[in-house]
């Protein structure tokens, strides 16, 4: 019985991770797909247009 044990944990961390992956394929889309990818693309332009400090210019 010692091969249960040895199997049980690798086995339960699949079915979990089957689970994790499956629930996030389901949440790719849907009705608010077009809202997300909105907010995706406005976080970004805010990002490229915020004003960056020279790279040499180190604090500390």
């Amino acid at each position: 019985m010692d091969y249960v044990s040895a199997l049980l944990p690798p086995i339960v961390m699949a079915v979990f991770f089957i689970g994790v992956i499956v629930t996030i394929v389901k949440s790719q889309g849907g009705a608010n797909k077009a809202k997300e990818d909105a907010a995706v693309d406005a976080a970004l332009a805010r990002a490229e247009s915020a004003p960056q400090a020279p790279k040499g210019d180190a604090q500390g």
